[in-house]
């Protein structure tokens, strides 16, 4: 645990700075030692000596005085720091099992940053929710997230690691892979393979809680993804490691074309796209992930053995969705709503299919780009 909160930074010692840096040297070396920050007495004495440069230059003589000032100082500056509430104030930490996921947040970003996807919205919130009060899973939680792109399954993914760590996507503790930039060459696969499993390895080591996004799925090598299988299976631990309370998220376009034509046969049978439930879908989906040649999941043994715990559809969005959108992307930049542009914008976005002309193309990912050129009117 004390490793996986060092993370004081070492300082340039110049002549002049000799005692400050000894000071941090001090912290730094103290957090490092076994039982943790102010729990050690070769700690407070590192301390100590940091703060004897502080207040001595050079090798001055103390006097009794100064002696108990530097020694009541350590002592108490050892005291705050040995409470993670306090030193974590100051510096990122793992979250413990005491912490508990923020739920709030994320139904109400749900609710409020997410349009046209009631199955995402249930799914996701129970999922997240039961996973993170589990005392004891059996694995790390495993989402799969299909549908066009602008759909949402971003910003799905930045809710979720936003509920368990405070700074999102910014944490040291969740971790992006983009397939075309992190793994574009596939005579490299094998290569990617290691450094893959040795990045989850280390990554999960320094905290349990870690959360890994895989983006574009579709275009991820076949059977790349099957190197972190051992990772996501039934394992207590691997090597000494547990990986039972990490989070995987997948992104895919594939299975889009499938989920769409569900929702349109719905439209057409006049029936409310909110009566699609998951059971319409996951089955299917699962099924034709696993047999897209297209896909990163072809033929992966991660559905093989049944190792994603949710397949997430996300619904084609209608055009009452697409101004939703604007609205919140208006609200976002700090302007007054101004409805008249916000069908402008709208109506300025290309639907299909072709005749009916019932769902956005594109989602709504084109919409900040749009508002660009009427934002002078708002």
């Amino acid at each position: 645990m004390a490793a996986q909160r060092c993370a004081w930074r070492k300082c340039a010692c110049s002549a002049g700075a000799v005692g400050s840096c000894s000071f941090y040297r001090a912290l730094a070396a103290s957090c490092c030692l076994p039982g943790g920050l102010g729990r050690s007495a070769a700690a407070a004495m590192q301390l100590l000596a940091g703060l004897l440069w502080l207040l001595v230059p050079g090798s001055a003589a103390l006097e009794p005085i100064s002696l108990s000032i530097v020694i009541g100082a350590a002592s108490v500056l050892t005291g705050y720091l040995s409470y993670p509430s306090f030193y974590c104030g100051f510096v990122e930490c793992c979250p413990g099992e005491a912490d508990r996921p923020n739920t709030t947040a994320l139904r109400e970003d749900l609710d409020n940053k997410l349009f046209g996807q009631h199955l995402a919205k249930d799914v996701i919130l129970k999922a997240v929710t039961g996973f993170r009060n589990n005392p004891n899973p059996k694995k790390p939680l495993t989402l799969s997230l299909h549908g066009w792109g602008g759909t949402g399954k971003n910003f799905v993914s930045q809710f979720i690691a936003k509920s368990i760590h405070k700074a999102g996507q910014k944490s040291k503790f969740v971790h992006l892979f983009i397939a075309t930039l992190h793994f574009p060459h596939e005579h490299q696969i094998t290569l990617y393979k290691d450094q893959l499993q040795t990045w989850i390895r280390g990554n999960v080591s320094a905290c349990a809680r870690s959360v890994f996004i895989f983006d574009e799925m579709d275009k991820l090598h076949p059977g790349l993804i099957d190197a972190i299988k051992p990772f996501l299976d039934y394992y207590e631990q691997i090597d000494g490691v547990s990986y039972r309370r990490a989070i995987f998220i997948f992104l895919s376009n594939a299975g889009g074309d499938l989920i769409n034509k569900v929702a349109l046969d719905f439209w057409r049978s006049g029936k409310d796209r909110k009566q699609i439930q998951l059971k319409d879908l996951e089955p299917v989906l699962s099924v034709a992930v696993f047999n897209n040649k297209n896909s990163g999941l072809w033929h992966s043994s991660l559905i093989d053995k049944n190792l994603i715990d949710y397949f997430v559809p996300f619904l084609p969005l209608e055009y009452k969705h697409l101004k939703m959108c604007i609205r919140a992307e208006i609200e976002a930049g700090g302007k007054k709503i101004n409805e008249a542009i916000v069908d402008e914008v709208a109506k300025e976005m290309t639907f299909f299919p072709k005749d009916e002309k019932i769902y956005s193309d594109k989602g709504c990912k084109l919409v900040q780009q749009k508002l660009l050129y009427y934002w002078e009117r708002l």
